[in-house]
């Protein structure tokens, strides 16, 4: 059964302990694990049944944890994190090595928010680690604004709901980025387009609904290689028709493969959680080798985290 309380102390040990917890903010409840714990943010995909890797915001504590997370900040992200934060607004920023890849989907951007919630913040500062948490409710699902409304949902299938009480603003943040010198607005939310220009000056509203987050909360394109990716039910099949070209093979489980061709087991014993953690780092490691012409690879059986690993490969693969 999941803990429902106020207690700050239980819900900093409950994920001091690579538990998950509830956690109040001012838009939204969010569904919150150890950010530096690849493991750990597995688990969150897994309890919210998303089936996709899309990029996490990482809470932290103040201003001055932004840099610990993130490099080469922009003086117009530093304007807005003194006129908005601890607020709902979050910011794209060039991430550091320390944010495991599955976090940002393999992006080399994160996610970062300093939430405007009393006893989030001071959670937050009782935590040498910042917190990943998407909305705390199933993929698809109405997003949570009262611990009641994370119970109905998540109810034993995370450690603990912190009730910080009914959340003020009710809608997601307000996502912005900064890409070659432009200031560009992501996601609509709890900011609207005009008080981000009262402190960035021109902004560019990008909203984009494909099927690929270039940020949490909103889709465009997510870290692909640069090597063609072809994907099937039929490995034998894909290697024999690239049998002219220099093969990485991505494979799961318990299989045979020419040993002439790169191969790439996501995990020998089929462990899913163990595949999901080496998928990202498998496809940077190929893609960075000159000795690779194309990429094949199996969907993975549709259970578990296998769905979420056969949408990230199938977003990447060749069309």
């Amino acid at each position: 059964m999941t803990v429902l309380n106020s207690s700050v102390a239980d819900a900093a040990s409950f994920l001091r302990n690579d538990e998950l917890v509830a956690i109040p903010t001012e838009t939204v409840y969010g569904l919150a694990g150890n950010a530096l714990n690849a493991a750990v943010v597995l688990k969150i995909f897994e309890a919210k049944e998303r089936p996709s890797f899309d990029p996490l915001i990482v809470h932290i504590p103040s201003k001055e944890a932004a840099f610990l997370y993130a490099e080469d900040v922009p003086p117009v992200a530093l304007k807005l994190m003194e006129a908005f934060w601890p607020g709902p607004l979050t910011l794209v920023l060039k991430k550091k090595s320390i944010i495991p890849d599955v976090v940002t989907s393999g992006l080399d951007t994160v996610g970062l928010r300093m939430p405007n919630h009393a006893m989030t913040l001071e959670l937050l500062n009782h935590l040498d680690f910042p917190l990943a948490a998407p909305s705390a409710n199933p993929f698809g699902y109405i997003s949570p604004t009262t611990a009641q409304h994370v119970m109905d949902q998540l109810d034993s299938k995370i450690a603990m709901v912190l009730d910080g009480g009914a959340c003020k603003v009710g809608v997601e943040s307000t996502i912005v980025g900064f890409e070659e010198g432009e200031t560009v607005i992501y996601r609509l939310g709890g900011l609207t387009p005009e008080d981000i220009r009262k402190v960035a000056g021109e902004v560019e509203i990008r909203i984009n609904s494909s099927s690929d987050p270039k940020a949490p909360g909103m889709l465009k394109s997510h870290y692909a290689p640069s090597k063609p990716l072809y994907i099937s039910n039929d490995l034998d099949q894909l290697i024999e028709l690239n049998n002219g070209s220099r093969l990485a093979v991505i494979c799961f489980g318990d299989v045979m493969i020419d040993e002439k061709h790169a191969i790439y087991n996501l995990s020998a014993t089929g462990d899913f959680t163990e595949a999901a953690s080496n998928l990202f780092a498998y496809l940077r490691a190929i893609d960075k080798r000159d000795d690779i012409d194309a990429i094949v690879a199996a969907y993975l059986p549709e259970s578990s985290l296998g769905f979420a690993i056969n949408d990230r490969l199938s977003r990447a693969a060749v069309k």
